[in-house]
C-alpha cells in the first residue's frame, strides 16, 4: 500500500463564517414576502452582522454569492437590495415553475411513496370543511406546502435545485394573489384533481392538471399583474 501527500489547506474560519452567513441570509429570504408592498427591501451589512455575530467581511462575501444566484442586486451608493422581478419576469418564471413541476407531478406517479401521497391528501383535506377564504393566510402557507411537496415527491434533484432559486419570487407572487378572485376556492379544486390524478398514478392527467393550474396563475398574474409595475 502506498500513501501520496494531499495538497490540502488549512480550514480558513472566515470561510466558514462566509458560509454560515450565505446560508442564513439565504433562508432569510426565501421567507420574505417580496411582492407584499410596493418598497424595495434594502439589506443593511452592519445591522445584519450585529444580527448574525459576524463581522463584516463574510456578510460582503455572503452577498457576492447571492448575487450571483440572483437574490440580491447591488446598487452603486444605495446599498444592496432582494431582486424585485418585473411583470414579464414574473410571467416566464411561473411558465418555467409549471413545466418543472408538472414533469415533477408526472415523475411522482412513478416514484412517490404511498406517506407522500398520503401527505399530500392531508394538505388538501386539511380545507375540506373550511371556506379558505376565511383562512387566507393559513392557506396560502398550505398552497405553497402542495407545491413544494410535489417537486420532492418528484425524487428528482436537479428539479429541485432550480426551483429553489425561483421559490422566492413564486411564493411572493402567490400569497399576493391567492386571496384575489377567489382563487383560494379554485385552487382547492384543482389540488384535489391533481391528488386524485397522482393516486391513481396518471402521470399524463397529472402533468397537464398540474400544468395548467400553474399557467392560470400566470394568466392571472398577466391580467391583474398590477402591483408588480
Amino acid at each position: 500500500m502506498t500513501y501520496q501527500d494531499i495538497n490540502v489547506k488549512p480550514i480558513e474560519t472566515e470561510s466558514s463564517f462566509r458560509m454560515k452567513a450565505y446560508k442564513a441570509l439565504k433562508a432569510a429570504i426565501m421567507e420574505m414576502d417580496i411582492y407584499s408592498h410596493p418598497e424595495e427591501i434594502r439589506l443593511e451589512e452592519r445591522q445584519l452582522s450585529e444580527r448574525l455575530g459576524v463581522s463584516r467581511t463574510p456578510i460582503r462575501e455572503a452577498m457576492t454569492l447571492l448575487e450571483q444566484e440572483g437574490f440580491v442586486r447591488s446598487v452603486p451608493r444605495r446599498g444592496i437590495f432582494v431582486v424585485r422581478k418585473t411583470k414579464q419576469e414574473v410571467i416566464e418564471m411561473i411558465t418555467v415553475w409549471a413545466a418543472l413541476e408538472s414533469m415533477a407531478a408526472r415523475l411522482a406517479c412513478e416514484r412517490a411513496s404511498e406517506g407522500e401521497i398520503r401527505l399530500l391528501r392531508e394538505n388538501v383535506r386539511a380545507f375540506a370543511n373550511r371556506d379558505p377564504e376565511d383562512y387566507v393566510s393559513e392557506y396560502s402557507e398550505a398552497n405553497l406546502a402542495f407545491h413544494k411537496l410535489i417537486i420532492r415527491m418528484s425524487g428528482c434533484q436537479l428539479i429541485a435545485e432550480t426551483t429553489e432559486n425561483l421559490f422566492p419570487h413564486m411564493r411572493g407572487v402567490r400569497k399576493v394573489t391567492i386571496g384575489q378572485d377567489h382563487r383560494a376556492q379554485r385552487s382547492i379544486v384543482d389540488h384535489t384533481k391533481i391528488v386524485e390524478a397522482i393516486e391513481k398514478r396518471d402521470p399524463d392527467l397529472a402533468e397537464r392538471l398540474v400544468r395548467e393550474h400553474t399557467m392560470g396563475l400566470a394568466r392571472h398574474v398577466a391580467e391583474h399583474g398590477n402591483f408588480l409595475d
